[in-house]
């Protein structure tokens, strides 16, 4: 998948939303996107970080992108509702959705779970896309083809011990992913999942404090599976699991 190259032109025309868009992958993503012609809707919960990846854009000479200001901790199904009409209202039609947010939660012992973390991890990593996702498919079905992308991990396909919050959540999001592959299969919205692997982020660094961030590869450096999936050269994939490394 790293050895993709995307052509220049590919999300041209396209209008993507990008969650957790303000730094790492998210950040990464939104900026590759718009490199190959996409408008990017740049949804986090930080104003500033938002605000500079939108003058990153700009100045590059990208499609203008829009920001979506969004605290999905708190967020409640009608801010999802509203936004996706307000996208409509705009943009005709959404082309692309990359679920990308997601908190890490406490790593440690299962026995030692607190239920106030594990309920916000479940709120952002697994809630927030349900009704972010059921707000804007109906947006997405309008367009010609549409992408609809969920950020996994390893762990949320193997098991691992003292990662019970995150990896339960990231299972429900592979869950989530298959059973809307498999509902819209046949349709112009195709469903798919991407692990992208140890790459250098602040919630990698959280998870292991110890190790060499030099040793990762960098967010810039894993895009081609998102450039991928976002394009037209993936039409045809549809309930898969990719590997971004």
């Amino acid at each position: 998948m790293l050895e993709y190259q995307a052509a220049k032109d590919l999300l041209m025309n396209k209008t993507i939303l990008v969650t957790g868009a303000g730094d790492g992958i998210g950040r990464a993503a939104a900026v590759a996107f718009a490199q190959h012609g996409a408008t990017v809707i740049l949804l986090g919960k930080t104003v500033k970080k938002l605000e500079a990846v939108y003058d990153v854009i700009e100045q590059a000479g990208y499609p203008k992108p829009a920001i979506v200001p969004l605290d999905l901790q708190g967020a409640t199904e009608q801010h999802y509702i509203d936004m996706a009409e307000t996208i409509e209202q705009q943009f005709g039609h959404l082309d692309g959705l990359l679920h990308n947010a997601s908190i890490l939660g406490v790593l440690g012992p299962f026995q030692h779970i607190a239920m106030d973390s594990v309920q916000k991890v479940m709120q952002v990593n697994v809630i927030a896309e349900i009704m972010l996702t059921k707000a804007l498919l109906p947006v997405m079905k309008k367009a010609p083809l549409a992408s609809l992308v969920f950020t996994s991990s390893s762990v949320g396909r193997q098991g691992k011990a003292f990662w019970g919050e995150y990896a339960i959540s990231k299972f429900a999001t592979e869950g989530m992913m298959q059973t809307l592959a498999h509902e819209y299969e046949g349709s112009n919205v195709r469903v798919n999942s991407i692990n992208p692997g140890a790459t250098r982020t602040g919630m990698r660094a959280n998870a292991y404090p110890a190790e060499n961030p030099q040793t990762l590869k960098a967010a810039e450096d894993i895009m081609a599976a998102y450039l991928y999936l976002m394009g037209h050269d993936s039409v045809a994939v549809n309930g898969q699991q990719i590997n971004a490394q």
